[in-house]
């Protein structure tokens, strides 16, 4: 028989009542059913002990741990390894970003190396992460936003003023695109016309805003885990998929607030219209009449 090990962040207490209860990796605590007679010979197995007893009702409260996800196999727990054929990943942008998202990204085992925009036409990186420490200029990522058509991962993050974006990763095409997500933007504010304004620019600004330590390691770190996951192909922990969620950072106090964001559909292209001439003989046509 397998033995089993709590999940990471899962542990179990007794509680003064003489019962157990498990404390979830969200924070929730959950009553266990399991008589005195068992609950030894349980937190055994629960710490990866091995089988002293063959006992039916031990094994199904151990089946029931790893069904609901709070423990797994002995063996399955920990990091997943970074694949080989994903570790090239090109970093761009703003310095203070790409060095602390190099640092954890070498720590989870990819193989980040910094360049310029373009430089994914040589050597075919696996993913590419842009980072700008101000507004995105209109079009910069226009090119960048083919790559996952390409088979190339895509993530970045921008700031405007006290907030930073970290948007939604690409992996494939069909996914969400920075640009994309700017007509998201427009679409959910009625101030759409002051926004675009800002994007387009030129913008009247005093003492720049300066990334911190601890701002600029929080998105790198939001970055690094994005990408981590799309490697190593580990499920989200609750919330948005990192496909799919566009988090606002407050840079003031890092808070995180995650807002879901949806590939924008194909519009149709518009019908032909035909203008009539001067001189020119019958009505002029608009689109089609039926």
């Amino acid at each position: 028989m397998s033995r089993s090990l709590l999940a990471p962040g899962v542990e179990v207490v007794a509680v003064p009542d003489g019962g157990l209860a498990v404390r979830t990796a969200d924070g929730e605590f959950l009553r266990v059913a399991a008589g005195e007679a068992e609950q030894g010979e349980l937190l055994s197995r629960l710490a990866g002990g091995p089988v002293e007893r063959a006992d039916a009702e031990v094994d199904r409260l151990v089946a029931a741990f790893e069904q609901a996800g709070y423990a797994e196999e002995c063996g399955r727990a920990g990091r997943a390894v970074w694949p080989a054929g994903r570790r090239d990943v090109l970093l761009l942008g703003a310095p203070v970003l790409t060095k602390s998202l190099a640092g954890y990204l070498e720590a989870a085992g990819a193989a980040p190396r910094c360049g310029r925009p373009g430089d994914w036409e040589t050597g075919e990186p696996a993913a590419v992460v842009w980072c700008l420490d101000g507004p995105v200029p209109e079009g910069l990522w226009d090119a960048a936003d083919r790559l996952p058509e390409r088979g190339i991962a895509w993530s970045r993050c921008h700031l405007e003023g006290w907030q930073a974006y970290v948007e939604p990763l690409a992996a494939e095409a069909g996914d969400v695109t920075s640009a994309q997500v700017r007509a998201r933007r427009l679409a959910a504010t009625p101030a759409h016309r002051e926004l675009a304004a800002y994007w387009r620019g030129p913008r009247t600004t005093g003492s720049p805003v300066r990334l911190a330590e601890p701002s600029a390691g929080l998105l790198a770190a939001l970055l690094a885990d994005d990408l981590t996951r799309w490697a190593t192909g580990a499920g989200d922990e609750g919330g948005l998929p990192a496909r799919r969620g566009l988090r606002r950072v407050d840079l003031r106090t890092l808070t995180v607030t995650a807002h879901p964001v949806l590939p924008v559909p194909g519009v149709a292209a518009m019908p032909e219209v035909r203008t009539r001439r001067p001189g020119a003989q019958g009505a002029a046509t608009t689109g089609r009449s039926r």
